[in-house]
């Protein structure tokens, strides 16, 4: 056995970032990714969502990492099209166990933690491509949606459970079935 070749075979098995621009386009993506999928998941943890911090941090690096590796070895739009489409189709398997059916009425709970979820891969995927820019607007709108339209639905229920007190008495505070803050 010779080391040298040993040497060659490791060094051939970490030569996917061969040159500076490969490692700091590597690097710049998968960081993007993983903070961009932070400032959703922080948003979720501040609202005791199911899938969190770190979920969203690892669901958006995820994302970037199956579409980045694949670029970088060359694959064609066709291969990445099949890529994308079972990195959707495990994304909707990942946020369909955050949705739970809670009583026997149908209160169902989870619905915005997996729809976030979705989004942070969608996020991923695009800063995988390096539409960080891209990315970076879907990210905003994302918090929006959770963080200012949840104050206008809680405002709006506040509204609704007062008159839902004149009108039963039950001083039950209204609240989207379908939703999990």
């Amino acid at each position: 056995m010779s080391w040298a070749q040993v040497a060659q075979t490791i060094r051939s098995e970490f030569a996917d970032l061969s040159d500076v621009e490969q490692l700091t386009r590597a690097c710049m993506r998968l960081t993007v990714a993983v903070l961009l999928g932070a400032a959703i998941g922080w948003e979720r943890e501040r609202r005791q969502s199911a899938a969190g911090l770190r979920t969203h941090m690892l669901v958006a690096l995820g994302a970037a990492l199956f579409v980045l590796a694949p670029a970088q070895a060359g694959l064609e739009e066709d291969g990445m099209s099949r890529v994308l489409q079972g990195v959707i189709s495990g994304i909707g398997f990942l946020g369909a166990g955050a949705v739970l059916k809670l009583n026997a009425q149908g209160e169902i709970r989870g619905l915005t933690t997996a729809a976030s979820i979705w989004a942070t891969a969608a996020i991923g995927i695009a800063v995988g491509q390096g539409r960080e820019a891209t990315a970076l607007l879907a990210t905003f709108i994302t918090l929006v949606i959770l963080a200012i339209v949840s104050r206008f639905e809680e405002h709006e229920h506040s509204h609704d459970a007062t008159a839902q007190t004149d009108d039963r008495g039950s001083g039950r505070r209204a609240t989207d079935k379908y939703d999990d803050a």
